[in-house]
């Protein structure tokens, strides 16, 4: 009993904490996190699969009380994949939970008025040089209904190929 109140104790200080302040200001986060933030929404993605065109559900959310984006790609299918994006120390980071079974984590590596590009973390605990994995992400911001992923597959320690596609805001 004194292990389940032990670790249940942070979680009720939180909701308690939450549940008696209405005031809490909303996170404001880095720039790249407000950037992202516009993402919030519905979208359709076109992926090359060989000859193919696939086309995809995806959505952002805002969560955590502001403090984090779920990116949800494949959405409502089993290869349905999840990416989280936060503030890590004042700069902008990501866990992508991959459909491979892993969850390789990436922090801000360089940032442009229309692009943010994350590299690999390598405290995330996956060993790059034998794993398989995603290892970086290029978001470019095309327009305000347009968003491209471009994201490096690491197999053997070297880049295993890119896997782009284009995002398209879904007007309600």
């Amino acid at each position: 009993m004194k292990a389940i109140s032990f670790l249940l104790a942070p979680l009720l200080l939180c909701l308690s904490a939450f549940a008696g302040d209405e005031s809490m200001p909303p996170y404001e986060g880095s720039k790249e996190f407000q950037k992202l933030k516009s993402l919030v929404g519905k979208w359709t993605g076109t992926m090359k699969m060989g000859d193919n065109n696939v086309e995809f559900a995806a959505e952002y959310r805002l969560v955590s009380n502001g403090t984090a984006i779920q990116e949800s790609l494949f959405a409502g299918t089993p290869k349905e994949m999840i990416t989280m994006y936060h503030d890590k120390s004042g700069k902008l980071g990501l866990t992508h939970y991959c459909a491979m079974g892993n969850q390789p984590s990436m922090i801000l590596k360089g940032s442009e008025d229309k692009s943010l590009v994350f590299d690999f973390d390598p405290s995330c605990g996956i060993d790059a040089a034998k794993e398989t994995h995603m290892h970086a992400l290029k978001l470019t911001f095309v327009d305000a209904d347009t968003l491209e992923h471009d994201w490096t597959l690491y197999q053997e320690g070297k880049p295993g190929g890119m896997h782009p596609f284009t995002l398209k805001r879904v007007k309600e």
